[in-house]
């Protein structure tokens, strides 16, 4: 089955606190250029990512983005500074006994002191966070490759029924080819009559010239590397591989046959015959573009 180069999928999942957003698309490219953008904080995640994308894609220009809420999963630690909370106490206690204070000396006190108490953000586990972006990042990708193996197939369909339609007028060149050759025979037979008017005719001459015409005009060669070319085409049509690269060499070789026959015959039906496999071969040619 083909897959085409453009396509987008897109994955939201929350996970331990995250609300994770993974956006995949892609466009034609000749060989495989990932970019992705992400929240700075998440950076460490960058080449895992990247990693899950190249085993999935095999050329074209793919752009991911991703966006992290982790207001959820923000967790506070609250840390006492005992030795300066120890130093209010004592220096609290000093001032009660000395002025014959009233009132105790609460928690709620010296919590008030500048820096006895202290809040930081409690470390990410960094290979779980990691963990939960590939996650949601696989999740996109398979939803990215439904889209491409769906254009892909409508794709495939149209090539191969241009492919038929080539393989359709290369049947038409090979019966025509015959009737070129019995057409020459014929004009150079009466050419010679009316040069040599009463003169008999030298039968062995005309097999000659009609011989080496007929070899240099001769188009087996061509259509019968154009039947195999187009049965690579239709086994490329169904493979699980990417086949892009391939496709596009092929078609080259298919519109080399095409030119070959079209310098070999001087009949106007071939000539005709010809444009019309070429124009085909170029709309194949666009086609296999988009192909990975």
């Amino acid at each position: 089955m083909l897959n085409s180069m453009t396509g987008y999928g897109r994955a939201r999942e929350t996970l331990n606190g995250r609300d994770i957003t993974v956006e995949i698309r892609s466009v034609n490219n000749r060989y495989l250029d990932c970019s992705v953008k992400m929240p700075r904080a998440y950076i460490f995640a960058e080449d895992a990512v990247k990693g899950r994308v190249q085993k999935a894609i095999s050329r074209g220009k793919v752009d991911v983005f991703i966006s992290i809420d982790a207001s959820a999963a923000d967790t506070a630690v609250v840390s006492v500074n005992e030795p300066l909370a120890r130093g209010y106490y004592m220096a609290l206690t000093e001032l009660k006994e000395t002025f014959s204070l009233q009132g105790d000396i609460t928690a709620a006190a010296l919590a008030k002191f500048p820096d006895v108490l202290s809040i930081t953000k409690a470390d990410e586990d960094l290979e779980t966070v990691s963990a939960d972006i590939c996650r949601v990042s696989d999740e996109a990708l398979r939803a990215y490759n439904a889209m491409r193996g769906a254009e892909g197939a409508k794709l495939a369909e149209d090539i191969a029924s241009r492919a038929a339609a080539i393989e359709a007028v290369v049947e038409k060149v090979e019966l025509r080819s015959p009737q070129t050759l019995a057409a020459y025979r014929e004009r150079l037979e009466n050419k010679m009559r009316e040069v040599l008017q009463s003169t008999a005719i030298d039968e062995s001459r005309i097999l000659t010239e009609a011989a080496i015409y007929a070899d240099k005009i001769a188009v087996d060669e061509e259509t019968v590397r154009l039947h195999s070319h187009l049965a690579q085409l239709r086994q490329m049509l169904h493979s699980n591989e990417p086949v892009g690269r391939k496709l596009d060499f092929l078609i080259q070789e298919i519109n080399r046959e095409c030119n070959t026959i079209a310098s070999k015959c001087n009949d106007l039906t071939i000539a005709q015959d010809v444009v019309q496999m070429k124009a085909e071969v170029e709309k194949i040619r666009e086609q296999v573009q988009n192909i990975e």
